[in-house]
């Protein structure tokens, strides 16, 4: 392998991991808003468990893929045309993340009991969101490598 061939390889690998990592990013966004105000909801009105749990996961996918489609409205195509667009780039890594994530903080002990007030309330959640995270990273970056994924939402992002 020449040099030339070796760094242009070096920097291929460079770039996916940053587009990766961008887009790993994003949708911590999403689902970091989701999963919080779910949890702190089902906290505040003291709602089951599986409640609070499914009302964050609905909520991480609400916000994931609404945080998706902005620059896509943004970029004058309708909900219509958005919408499939969004949910092929996110649901992947939105879907691997809330499984972490959830899995994370149910293993933690009092960690679904625990009040907006407690200190392992938001350190359990926010070690959930790191390791889901870092879970979801390689998702998005396979995704990403074979033109799927974030891939596909590039010539939307001016």
């Amino acid at each position: 392998m020449s040099e030339h061939t070796e760094h242009h390889a070096d920097h291929q690998a460079q770039s996916l991991n940053h587009t990766a990592f961008s887009a790993t990013v994003h949708c911590l966004t999403g689902c970091a808003i989701g999963e919080i105000l779910g949890l702190v909801l089902g906290t505040a009105f003291g709602w089951a468990n599986g409640t609070t749990i499914a009302a964050s996961i609905a909520l991480a996918f609400f916000f994931g893929y609404s945080l998706t489609m902005l620059p896509l409205l943004r970029a004058d195509l309708s909900l219509r045309q958005a919408l499939p667009l969004a949910f092929a780039s996110d649901t992947l890594s939105i879907a691997t993340m809330e499984l972490l994530d959830t899995l994370t903080v149910l293993v933690i002990p009092g960690a679904m009991d625990a009040g907006l007030g407690d200190l392992l309330f938001w350190g359990s959640l926010a070690g959930a969101l790191f390791i889901a995270f870092w879970a979801a990273f390689p998702v998005n970056r396979w995704l990403i490598a074979r033109g799927k994924g974030h891939a596909v939402m590039h010539a939307y992002h001016h």
